[in-house]
């Protein structure tokens, strides 16, 4: 009986320490703005709330955007700078029970399946604290689409067999 509430206290007592050695909190959201069923070239839009929950201040918070293609047989990060030219905020300091809201935009670049991830730290903290995963699905675009091709693929050689023809009645 000693033993099990000797172990209860030690495990509340880890749970203090860790309570109090990673206070920010992470929340993500896709906008609500966004398609949904994007495709190659769609912009998309996520918001994360960054939220300092324990007793003091916290400094020196930097907070970046992480994404990783999902797809069987092509699991990798991806690197942003395509996708995104918000990548990172900095925030000199989050009081007691002080939230951040941040948007993050990307426009999408590739197809497949990927998951996104904020991710913060600060100056003085014992570690990284990520927020939940956003999953979501990009669809090929088709790079010629006919309906911009026929009239130029056509009408081009027409115009010139017109100016041509033209031409050639004046002389």
């Amino acid at each position: 009986m000693r033993a099990r509430a000797l172990a209860v206290t030690a495990i509340m007592a880890c749970a203090a320490a860790s309570a109090d050695a990673a206070p920010l909190a992470i929340e993500l959201s896709p906008s609500s703005a966004n398609p949904n069923s994007p495709r190659m070239g769609d912009r998309l839009n996520f918001q994360s709330i960054i939220r300092n929950d324990g007793k003091t201040p916290v400094e020196g918070v930097i907070a970046w955007i992480s994404l990783v293609q999902i797809d069987k047989g092509k699991e990798q990060p991806v690197d942003l700078e395509d996708w995104s030219a918000h990548k990172a905020v900095t925030i000199p300091t989050l009081a007691p029970g002080e939230a951040i809201r941040t948007d993050w935009p990307m426009r999408l670049i590739q197809a497949g399946m990927y998951r996104v991830v904020i991710s913060a730290v600060s100056r003085d903290g014992p570690g990284l604290t990520a927020s939940p995963f956003a999953d979501f699905a990009v669809r090929q675009k088709p790079v010629v689409e006919s309906a911009r091709v026929v009239p130029i693929a056509f009408g081009l050689p027409g115009l010139l067999a017109l100016l041509l023809f033209w031409r050639w009645r004046r002389s």
